[in-house]
């Protein structure tokens, strides 16, 4: 049977009739020729869909026209046979389908840098365990303020790193080219819209909560998001190094850790406002390994933000120095827990305290030797390690008693 470029099957009037032409099988009295011309038509705009469908989506476009096209000559076969050809096609169609739905939501995923996200996450959610006084605390209402909590920081989280590529789009290129701005699957103005979308529903949620720990926490971080990205005289405060990490000091340090527990302390449970002592080291921890992942974000990025004049520590002391200045700051961080953790005086709080800070301490000391600076690959598998760490931290954060 001749195929086309397209990978379509051309149907061509045999040349000479037969008897048994006229019908598909006995007791079929559908004339091949129409089933021929109707499979024709499907499969040329079924090809169609699907290559509209896979465009972009990492060159398999073409692939995915020839596999259909097969499924089309299996169609034609099934047609002058007598078999019933809807059930095929139909799964090939729910197929491509499912691919289009997995393709959307990889896009997206990428886009809202989920390292991030995990990390705002489980850090509302330690803090918000900190308020917990006793079991009873841990009840519905205790749910619902964590969810109205956590919901519209997370879809602010998504503004802040939307916008901060909105605006970094030819520093990504370099430095981070699977960005789906950077690789073009994303638009300007479709990021526009998502990160509008999510300051919109951030702000109104956070507003109907009717909680005033958490509106300020919204706005404050919007602000402070803003100037680090926005490309407007007097800030895009990311291009100064330390006005970058105080940037992310404040959010990460300060504003999850004391606005979140207020929330959880005065809004849900109606408490006074007391800072309990493991709060003050989780506030005091968070802000050394704020300035951490501040330094250490753009020791991979180096080349990028040389070449677009953006002043990070990285460029201005080289990777290695600001590496090893990162790894000894969360040194002296898990020794200051580890001798906070030894004069508590509750004996399960001292051990987890002890232990933990110390196998942790000791994992980044081990995996600090096998860096390359070489690599980029190695350098960004490290900062990920960071995140872990990070994560990490927040485990133990509410055993600190």
């Amino acid at each position: 049977m001749p195929i086309n470029a397209m990978g379509t099957a051309v149907f061509q009037k045999p040349i000479s009739a037969s008897p048994y032409s006229a019908t598909v099988s006995r007791g079929c009295s559908t004339p091949v020729q129409s089933r021929k011309q109707t499979m024709g038509i499907f499969c040329r705009k079924h090809i169609i869909w699907s290559t509209r469908c896979q465009l972009g989506h990492n060159g398999r476009s073409i692939a995915n026209t020839a596999m259909h096209g097969k499924h089309c000559q299996h169609e034609r076969w099934n047609a002058t046979s007598g078999h019933a050809f809807g059930s095929e096609p139909e799964i090939i169609h729910s197929r491509s389908a499912w691919e289009c739905i997995q393709n959307v939501y990889d896009v997206f995923y990428r886009f809202t840098r989920p390292h991030t996200m995990m990390g705002t996450a489980i850090g509302i959610i330690s803090v918000s365990l900190l308020a917990v006084e006793s079991r009873s605390d841990l009840s519905l209402p205790f749910l619902s303020g964590l969810l109205k909590a956590l919901v519209p920081a997370l879809f602010m989280n998504v503004y802040i790193v939307g916008l901060n590529q909105l605006y970094d789009v030819e520093i990504d290129k370099v430095n981070k080219p699977n960005l789906p701005l950077a690789s073009g699957e994303y638009s300007v103005e479709m990021s526009i819209l998502i990160i509008g979308a999510c300051a919109f529903m951030s702000f109104a949620m956070g507003w109907m909560v009717g909680s005033w720990p958490l509106f300020l926490a919204l706005f404050i971080s919007f602000l402070l998001g803003t100037a680090y990205s926005i490309d407007v005289p007097f800030l895009r405060w990311k291009r100064f190094a330390m006005v970058a990490a105080m940037c992310i000091l404040a959010v990460r340090a300060v504003i999850v850790q004391l606005a979140f527990f207020l929330h959880m302390q005065t809004f849900v449970f109606g408490r006074p406002a007391v800072f309990s002592r493991s709060l003050i080291f989780a506030t005091a921890f968070m802000s050394f390994f704020s300035v951490v992942i501040a330094l250490f974000k753009d020791i991979p990025d180096i080349d990028g933000d040389r070449i677009f004049g953006i002043k990070s520590f990285s460029v201005r002391l080289g990777q290695k120095r600001v590496f090893w200045m990162c790894i000894y700051l969360l040194l002296m961080a898990y020794g200051t827990a580890i001798v906070l953790g030894a004069t508590s005086s509750c004996t399960w709080s001292k051990l987890v305290t002890v232990l933990g800070h110390g196998a942790l301490a000791s994992t980044l000391w081990h995996r600090a030797q096998s860096i390359d600076f070489n690599t980029k690959v190695s350098i960004a598998s490290f900062y990920m390690f960071i995140w872990k760490l990070f994560y990490a931290e927040y485990l133990l954060i509410p055993l600190v008693r």
